[in-house]
């Protein structure tokens, strides 16, 4: 068996119907994942989703499900690029993202266990992680950060090939899909109405309102939210120019028994330092759920279990010829500063895009955040649109190979 274990493994799955005809709503919000669920949520009643596919059927469904904390940047890196008034404030947005995705997986069955441990793949980097954790301390009150040795952290992952690294106990991992579903239904309990097998096409502004054309109807409404991550259309305008689509692989393997209990002693996340990381975690039945690979061009390659299992190898040798039961790819969206793209691109339409890895806890607040701008308040969605994402070089025609060759070589890097 391949493909997605998520889609194996998560059950009740809403069933609901496309969009037909023309319909009224003040917010109009494209995409039925973590960020346009969460947007979903806050509106309620005032809400019309409009889903491609199905509900989290892009990367909200087929990501790690590992839950970092904080922005995908550290907050030093913050400090000398925004400041530290805003550093904070992020800090605290941040924060609040948490208490809210604890408020989810609290009410959502979705398989939520704490723990992200972050292990470094080369020797030496102890007095960072220490700088980092002080910093994190003393200066945000953050004490949920701990270092951990290189024995210490080979006895609790069972592999040796890493150097020591910390743990975040503020973090950890959930089954993504499943929480999904669970959000979808929560919006639709608050009175929004969400259409799957719908594809917004465009959207135009008639007379004060935005209508939004679909392939089996329209919507007219007062504010529109995008939300397509590292799928967005020609709706979004400008912004598909500081948001690059990228492909990441997983792999499951067979339940492994006892040999489970000598694999992430604590039930943690793992992710390592490289570049293109390793990202690892068990499941609740015992198996490795183990990402690692991407590739920069459209399609997925035909052997993804193959390609992840090189990656698993190099991590757990021992488990080399363990048996895969589910691989499938994913499409994310990165930026060049890696921190998420948020702003209004006209008057009244707004996108979210190019959490670059980051999305699980951030987006549904995100969402939350454009709910409120939708709705007047827009402070939370304004300190986000304060984030440096410059334009990929090269315009249209030449950002891709220019990208991809700058990928590749970081990638190289982690060989060295």
């Amino acid at each position: 068996m391949m493909g997605n274990w998520y889609e194996s493994t998560a059950h009740d799955r809403p069933d609901l119907p496309p969009l037909t005809g023309d319909v009224q709503a003040e917010v109009c919000v494209v995409g039925a994942g973590f960020t346009g669920l969460g947007a979903a949520l806050a509106l309620g009643s005032r809400a019309i989703v409009l889903e491609a596919s199905r509900v989290g059927g892009a990367a909200t469904g087929r990501n790690g499900g590992q839950v970092h904390t904080g922005q995908r940047r550290d907050q030093a890196w913050l400090e000398k690029t925004v400041g530290r008034d805003d550093a904070l404030a992020l800090w605290r947005l941040a924060e609040d993202a948490r208490a809210r995705f604890k408020t989810l997986t609290d009410t959502i069955d979705c398989d939520w266990r704490p723990g992200m441990i972050h292990a470094r793949h080369k020797p030496n980097g102890e007095a960072e992680d220490a700088d980092h954790v002080a910093l994190m301390a003393d200066r945000y009150g953050y004490d949920q950060l701990a270092l951990i040795d290189e024995a210490d952290l080979a006895a609790e992952l069972g592999t040796d090939v890493y150097h020591g690294g910390l743990i975040d106990r503020g973090g950890g991992h959930v089954h993504p899909l499943k929480l999904a579903f669970g959000m979808a239904r929560a919006a639709m309990a608050a009175g929004a109405v969400v259409h799957e097998h719908t594809r917004a096409e465009s959207w135009t502004r008639q007379g004060g309102r935005i209508v939004v054309e679909t392939t089996l109807g329209r919507v007219t409404c007062d504010q529109l939210i995008l939300s397509g991550d590292g799928l967005l259309n020609a709706m979004a305008g400008g912004a598909r120019a500081r948001v690059m689509p990228i492909n990441n692989f997983i792999a499951v393997t067979a339940p492994l028994g006892d040999l489970a209990e000598t694999i992430i002693r604590s039930n943690a996340a793992v992710a390592d330092s490289r570049f293109v990381v390793n990202y690892f975690r068990k499941t609740p039945d015992g198996r490795l759920l183990f990402g690692g690979g991407e590739n920069y061009r459209p399609g997925f390659p035909s052997d993804i279990a193959g390609m992840v299992r090189k990656n698993l190898a190099k991590v757990y040798p021992r488990l080399a010829d363990v048996p895969i039961t589910h691989a499938w790819g994913g499409t994310l969206g990165i930026t060049m500063s890696r921190m998420p793209f948020v702003g209004e691109i006209a008057p009244g339409v707004r996108a979210a895009s190019g959490y670059s890895g980051q999305g699980v806890m951030l987006a549904p607040h995100v969402g939350k955040l454009l709910a409120d701008a939708a709705l007047g308040e827009t402070g939370g969605a304004d300190l986000l649109a304060r984030l440096p994402t410059p334009p990929f070089p090269g315009g249209r025609l030449l950002r891709w190979p220019l990208t991809v060759a700058g990928l590749t070589w970081y990638a190289l890097r982690d060989r060295l």
